[in-house]
């Protein structure tokens, strides 16, 4: 009776750590709220109540989030850890990507981001969640190439390239991918390029008619012959059909400023 009666009161304890982070939240004082929730978790843990513990850890996370990115994170992986211990993969990996956007955007940790989003691959993978796992792939390789791991980001780029090609409703994103995986070999080899540009043509014929693929020619002869000015028409011409991102715009950049006696940062 007295193991029944601690009990209630860890109960009673719980629920009301949980109105007060909820008032916190009415009243945006985030970290408060965050604190009240994570204590809530704990209880919830001592209560052996494995789903309610992990759910409170989440609300923990969503509140520290907007006040304390770091503290997000600690709560965000109590929750990951109960998930996969109750072998709920797909919502540990939901989780692995809210805490890479936390390294992206608040904390710019491009190396952290870049591991989270892998392991949410990794059990998208296990879960059989194609279309996630190619999320979270193109993300690691966007930022692979950022750090200059261009061989890390041409194999997903080929990899991603290669599984959709013959999908009906995905090939017209083959060339994106076949695109930038050849962008990335060019930063890192002239050659390595027209060899890649060759191979993706052969696998995939409908690249040789796309814009991507010709600018990508137009490049490489400008590189060749060491005419910047021909490559930044090149670019321009492109740029004014299909608007550059930032991605695109750095790794162009790059490649530029290869070519010789090219002083200034600019494409245009």
């Amino acid at each position: 009776r007295c193991v029944f009666r601690g009990n209630t009161r860890v109960e009673e304890a719980c629920e009301m750590y949980t109105r007060a982070a909820n008032m916190f939240k009415i009243a945006k004082n985030w970290s408060a709220a965050g604190n009240a929730f994570c204590q809530a978790a704990k209880l919830h843990m001592q209560l052996q109540s494995k789903h309610d513990s992990a759910t409170s850890f989440v609300d923990a996370g969503n509140a520290y989030k907007k006040a304390d990115p770091q503290e997000a994170i600690n709560c965000l992986n109590a929750a990951i850890d109960i998930y996969t211990d109750m072998g709920r993969f797909t919502i540990a990996a939901k989780h692995h990507i809210t805490i890479a956007e936390i390294y992206e955007a608040e904390l710019v940790d491009i190396e952290k981001a870049i591991a989270h989003y892998e392991q949410a691959a990794d059990y998208y993978k296990g879960e059989e969640s194609n279309r996630q796992v190619v999320l979270c792939l193109l993300k690691v390789a966007a930022y692979a190439a950022q750090l200059e791991q261009y061989q890390k980001a041409i194999e997903i780029y080929e990899q991603v390239g290669t599984n959709t090609m013959d999908n009906p409703l995905l090939k017209y994103s083959a060339k994106e991918y076949f695109f930038k995986a050849a962008l990335c070999h060019f930063i890192v080899d002239e050659l390595n390029a027209k060899l890649a540009l060759e191979k993706y043509e052969e696998m995939f014929p409908a690249f040789t008619d796309s814009r991507e693929c010709k600018l990508l020619k137009k490049l490489l002869e400008a590189h060749e012959e060491q005419n910047c000015e021909a490559y930044t028409e090149a670019v321009k011409e492109f740029d004014s059909i299909s608007r550059l991102d930032q991605w695109l715009t750095t790794m162009l950049l790059r490649i530029k400023k290869s070519i010789q006696g090219e002083g200034d940062g600019d494409l245009k």
